[in-house]
């Protein structure tokens, strides 16, 4: 069963003053790429938590949020009156207007406020810890349900694939009958006698080189071995990934070799369907 790389989890606990929600955002990527944002007072967990998501998760690029709400009646900031008023001086400096402009513009600029630092409770690393725990697990069962999309998707490609494929083995006897036909006739445009037997042998000859029957075969294996690999229990999209390369050089061959308008719109719409299951597979797991 494939897993998207694409998912999302979010969980949200209680603790007494504070509500506190922890998010996880995935997006498709060669490795695991986490990126943690976490308020100034839990930054000494952060380590934690990132060998949390890692154990979970194995792919994707990942973004962590923390966000603290304080649902208390004690205010968590106090004014810093100080820097407060250097603002206000050094914006008078620059430009004419009221106290009560430059007062709103100094509160929003950095150490207006000072917020004293409290030491976390073990308890509430805990209960954030659990919280990861279920954001990781809303994450993993939305990328299952990616994955189910995506297989769905697969399917239907690669038996388009295989129906193209039989239609080109349907055209392949022609096709040859065809370039035996056209030989022919150019041999006897140029009115010279030709010997027969070498004739048949250098015919022969030409038309191994456009023989697909390996090609066909060997198409016909990986396609195969692509749907075995959906129904693997573990998700591994650079497996598929490397499938679909094995895929791609069958189906490039028959195009090289097919002399023959037909096969090669055939040939064609094959390539437009494996384009779209690689474009795809960068989102599996």
């Amino acid at each position: 069963m494939i897993h998207s790389m694409t998912g999302f989890g979010k969980h949200v606990i209680q603790l007494p003053g504070k509500k506190i929600t922890v998010e996880l955002k995935s997006l498709n990527s060669k490795s695991l790429d986490i990126n943690a944002r976490v308020p100034q007072a839990y930054r000494e967990k952060e380590l934690v938590f990132r060998n949390r998501i890692a154990q979970e998760l194995e792919r994707g690029k990942v973004d962590m949020s923390l966000y603290v709400e304080l649902t208390g009646d004690q205010p968590s900031a106090e004014i810093n009156a100080a820097v407060v008023r250097k603002y206000m001086d050094q914006l008078r400096e620059l430009a004419d207007g009221e106290p009560q402009g430059f007062l709103e513009m100094a509160l929003r600029l950095p150490d207006s406020l000072r917020t004293e630092r409290e030491e976390i409770d073990p308890e509430e690393y805990a209960a954030i810890e659990a919280a990861l725990l279920e954001a990781i697990g809303e994450l993993q069962q939305f990328r299952r349900d990616e994955g189910k999309a995506l297989e769905a998707d697969f399917r239907q490609r690669i038996a388009a694939i295989s129906a193209h494929l039989k239609e080109v083995e349907s055209r392949d006897g022609e096709r040859l009958a065809a370039v035996r036909e056209r030989l022919q006739k150019a041999v006897a445009e140029i009115r010279e006698s030709v010997d027969e037997n070498r004739f048949e042998q250098e015919l022969i000859f030409y038309l191994e080189k456009y023989d697909i029957t390996e090609e066909k075969v060997r198409l016909s294996k990986h396609l195969e071995y692509f749907g075995q690999s959906l129904e693997s229990a573990d998700s591994n999209g650079k497996k598929l990934g490397f499938i679909c390369q094995e895929i791609g050089r069958e189906i490039n061959t028959i195009g090289s070799k097919a002399n023959d308008a037909p096969m090669q719109r055939i040939v064609v719409q094959m390539k437009d369907e494996l384009e779209k299951v690689k474009e795809q597979i960068l989102n599996v797991l």
